[in-house]
């Protein structure tokens, strides 16, 4: 569990997690989902700190759940495809939870935030796989 193909593809994906999610919630997508949102709820100044810290909690369940998923055989498609179901799972399921039990966003906002989720979390997923990939002990 903390070997360092782990601990450096959590690393690794940690900071992915953060600038990426930065550059697609934070800046490329911020006024489309101003237009979707029912009540907002955002701080109005969030807590860098803890976001770093909550990604780093999730690229390490993330790379531990994938190192347990791949059984060794590392390739980018196999990390986005890990990935993707972890977005699915995220997007769609708990999506839909929350669209059925909050008046937080319209179904539009809640469609395209799942879009983004699989696609965000195949990349951190492609980008953990990568890691193992290069780190992963050599097999004679």
């Amino acid at each position: 569990m903390f070997s360092k193909s782990n601990l450096l593809a959590t690393l690794v994906g940690a900071i992915v997690m953060f600038f990426l999610g930065y550059l697609i919630w934070g800046i490329a997508t911020v006024d489309f989902f101003a237009e979707h949102t029912i009540v907002n709820t955002m701080k109005e100044v969030p807590n860098l700190g803890l976001i770093a810290l909550g990604n780093l909690v999730g690229a390490f369940v993330l790379s531990t759940l994938y190192s347990k998923w791949a059984r060794g055989h590392h390739s980018v498609s196999e990390g986005f495809q890990f990935g993707a179901w972890i977005g699915v799972f995220v997007g769609v399921g708990m999506g839909l939870i929350w669209y059925a039990t909050a008046e937080w966003m319209d179904l539009t906002g809640h469609v395209v935030e799942a879009i983004i989720d699989i696609i965000f979390y195949g990349i951190i997923g492609a980008i953990i796989a990568v890691i193992y990939q290069k780190t992963a002990a050599k097999k004679d």
